[in-house]
């Protein structure tokens, strides 16, 4: 891709992305599309407007601004979304947040720039940098000289990825860099991926499994918890299976997050059929011992 890739979001001095002290980097854009994404915005490669009602003040300052008069403050979603371009003049004027232009572009060198403002931090925590999304790895072009910038400095960098990617690029251009990668794995079943994340999961773990035989970075295998979905004996059984046959040595179980459900909402899309808040601690107790229950049965199984 010519153009640059645009970034939600970038958290410094995260302690839940990695080890120690760390900067996360939110890329925009993502091939798969799963029902329970908590973070839909950045799904979209191209820049988004979101609408938060709470923090409007029915100023109107919005609706002046539109070139396409897309904006209607008597409106539920405030925004005609089949008239709008997306140029982000509405949120230009919002004193209030309340609308919210999505997505930003940075200049290799100027991230690189923004990420090693930290590396003192780094350095004294163990920390690093975390490249997320979205799916990141579509844009090897972009990351490759990034990582070169980073790891010139010697500053640790991890990856959060869905694993669908293509492999040999990343192999060549990206692998070579990252010191650990952290590899979502939803849906056991390729088919039931395709119904809740809609591309099969077959490119997925063969990604995981090259990646795994490969042994450049350290690789953790993670599955999201979401209810009535991943979160099912039979999901739970088919996925240790594959790790099993993968030869993935751990697992990491993610709880749920609901705040996709507003999000999705917030940029004028579908209410997605979720649960919408947090497991509680017994859910959540109840889901990992029956995970950690097939685990072992399935680890005696295999050494049988």
């Amino acid at each position: 891709m010519n153009k640059l890739p645009l970034i939600v979001d970038i958290k410094r001095h995260s302690l839940e992305d990695g080890p120690g002290i760390r900067s996360v980097v939110f890329f925009k854009g993502c091939p798969l599309r799963c029902v329970f994404c908590h973070s839909p915005e950045t799904q979209e490669c191209g820049r988004e407007i979101a609408f938060y009602p709470r923090r409007c003040i029915q100023c109107g300052q919005c609706a002046a601004a539109c070139p396409q008069g897309a904006i209607e403050l008597d409106f539920a979603g405030r925004i005609h979304r089949e008239r709008c371009l997306r140029c982000g003049a509405c949120a230009d004027v919002c004193p209030g947040g309340g609308l919210k232009l999505i997505g930003s572009a940075y200049s290799v060198e100027h991230l690189a720039e923004i990420l090693l403002r930290d590396r003192a931090f780094f350095r004294h925590s163990g920390g690093g940098v975390t490249l997320s999304g979205g799916e990141c790895t579509l844009y090897p072009e972009y990351l490759e000289p990034l990582l070169h910038l980073l790891k010139k400095e010697g500053v640790h960098v991890a990856l959060e990825t869905s694993g669908y990617f293509d492999y040999p690029v990343f192999r060549r251009k990206l692998l070579p860099h990252f010191d650990l990668i952290y590899f979502d794995f939803k849906i056991g079943d390729p088919q039931l991926h395709r119904r809740y994340c809609g591309k099969s999961n077959r490119r997925i773990y063969r990604n995981l499994k090259a990646l795994i035989r490969e042994g450049a970075a350290v690789v953790y295998p993670r599955i999201p918890l979401v209810p009535n979905i991943t979160a099912t004996a039979e999901n739970l059984a088919a996925i240790v299976d594959l790790l099993c046959l993968a030869s993935a040595s751990d697992v990491t179980l993610l709880p749920y997050n609901p705040l996709g459900v507003e999000m999705a909402i917030n940029l004028g899309r579908a209410k997605p059929p979720l649960l919408e808040r947090f497991m509680t601690a017994g859910e959540e107790g109840m889901i990992r011992e029956m995970f950690l229950k097939i685990l072992g049965d399935k680890k005696n199984e295999y050494q049988n």
